[in-house]
């Protein structure tokens, strides 16, 4: 059994003060981990910096780059796929080096190639050195986004991982919120080229020196894994610990699975399905969300301010989640919350026709169905960030979850990128996003059965369903 503790799992000494061969002086103290609040404060404004400068930054240039390059829409939003595509590529080999105790080098390199990917964004002059520009930020944001930042605090606090997440993930959902505006109001200062100037210093001066000092001393490669198993975290040998001891008492001892063999499990690819279509439905959304409500003939006001409000309502899940989530079921919490982004999507399919009957006050009813959707999607999107996080490290394992949440990387990217384009093509001027939405709903529905299915599997033989989260 793993100890239980909230502090990082660094190995022993080779030699044991208390063993024969062990020399009279005592050795060496290994190097303290980090405080949690200091470690887990410092790599949330990194994730704010990151997510904010780079992620939501393309929308902002996409006008401003066609007219001085000459280029398309299409020809643009190339640029954005390929970035997705190249994180997606790098997300398995990060992953193994995380794994293997790189996440130092990793994360301060990911920051590093941001800096210089907006140095050099400045300088484009053409349609193939914007597309090359942004495979390079694609590598960097593997590099410096929640995969590898969730992967490092699983192997830091293996038994306490999934709180530390959702703090991280508050600054970081309040990325657009900050970034949005500071980026229009350098582009409108400075012009677009210049603006990438400051973005670039928050990398190099800021970013890549939080991750060089508080990735100090990582833990070394685990020899074995350690077993996916939900837990309240702390020193108290539990009914469980109980339990599960005497159920192996006088059986030969088991050998940790291979990376092979979790890649290959049903846990695993079911929980991969749930990930990579919830990521493809929520990557979809934004990208149309003002046009489909002007189609709902929404005054502009709201076809704007409705989609701007997600972002607070998603840290407010967030919250919700980190306040709350100790009383109730830890399985329980992971079914409900992939449940509200269909539940959004369905009132947003239905706005038009509940708003229908009421002809005189359709409009403040369309709106406030809306705002449900806001609501109910926020929510989702927002807490559905912890549950794809640390979904691996729970049903799966979590002494490989760097690696196996890095296999991932590419299925997701190549979701992620096709369903804003498979939304944009269902579009007809008389159905609208109509069909588009139903097949979103659907994918919602399967990747939510594959999730119950891999608790299923992976909690036939751990006891624990039912235990707090």
């Amino acid at each position: 059994m793993p100890t239980r503790s909230t502090s990082p799992q660094y190995p022993a000494s080779a030699a044991s003060p208390t063993s024969p061969t062990a020399p009279r002086t005592s050795p060496p103290a290994p190097l303290p981990p980090p405080p949690p609040g200091r470690f887990i404060g410092w790599l949330s404004l990194a994730q704010l910096i990151s997510w904010g400068s780079v992620f939501y930054l393309f929308g902002l240039l996409l006008e401003p780059v066609e007219r001085d390059l000459g280029l398309t829409r299409a020809q643009t939003s190339l640029g954005f796929s390929l970035a997705l595509l190249a994180e997606g590529l790098m997300a398995w080999p990060v992953g193994r080096w995380i794994d293997q105790g790189h996440e130092r080098a990793v994360m301060v390199g990911g920051s590093l190639l941001l800096a210089l990917g907006l140095l050099l964004h400045s300088q484009v002059d053409s349609l193939a050195a914007f597309h090359a520009v942004w495979v390079l930020l694609g590598v960097g944001l593997a590099g410096a986004l929640y995969p590898p930042v969730f992967a490092v605090i699983i192997r830091r606090y293996p038994q306490d991982f999934r709180r530390a997440i959702i703090i991280v993930t508050f600054l970081g959902g309040l990325a657009s919120t900050v970034f949005i505006p500071l980026i229009a109001g350098l582009i409108h200062a400075l012009g677009w080229r210049h603006a990438l100037w400051p973005l670039a210093a928050l990398h190099l001066l800021v970013c890549a020196p939080i991750h060089w000092r508080v990735l100090r001393g990582a833990p070394r490669p685990e020899h074995g894994t350690v077993k996916a198993r939900s837990a309240k975290p702390g020193p108290k040998r539990g009914d469980y610990d109980l339990q599960e001891e005497k159920a192996s008492a006088g059986k030969p001892p088991t050998h940790p699975s291979t990376l092979r063999q979790h890649l290959l499990s049903a846990p695993y690819l079911l929980v991969g399905l749930f990930i990579v279509l919830f990521m493809g439905v929520v990557a979809a959304i934004p990208p149309h969300l003002v046009s489909l409500l002007r189609g709902y003939g929404l005054p502009e006001a709201w076809a704007i301010l409705a989609p701007a409000l997600i972002g607070v309502v998603q840290v407010a899940g967030r919250a919700l989640l980190f306040f709350f989530e100790a009383r109730w079921s830890l399985h329980t919490v992971n079914r409900i919350i992939p449940t509200l982004v269909p539940l959004a999507l369905l009132t947003l399919l239905l706005a038009p026709l509940l708003a229908a009957p009421f002809a005189a006050y359709a409009l403040s009813v369309q709106i406030g169905l809306v705002l449900l959707f806001v609501a109910l999607y926020g929510l989702g999107n927002g807490m559905l960030t912890i549950v794809k996080g640390t979904a691996v490290a729970e049903y799966v394992d979590r002494g490989q979850a760097a690696s196996l949440n890095g296999a991932l990387g590419l299925p997701q990217a190549l979701s992620r990128a096709a369903t804003p384009w498979l939304l944009g093509v269902m579009w007809t001027p008389a159905a609208a996003y109509r069909n588009g939405l139903w097949l979103m709903l659907g994918l919602c529905l399967l990747g939510l059965g594959a999730l119950v299915w891999a608790q299923h599997h992976a909690t036939r033989h751990a006891g624990d369903l039912h235990q707090p989260a």
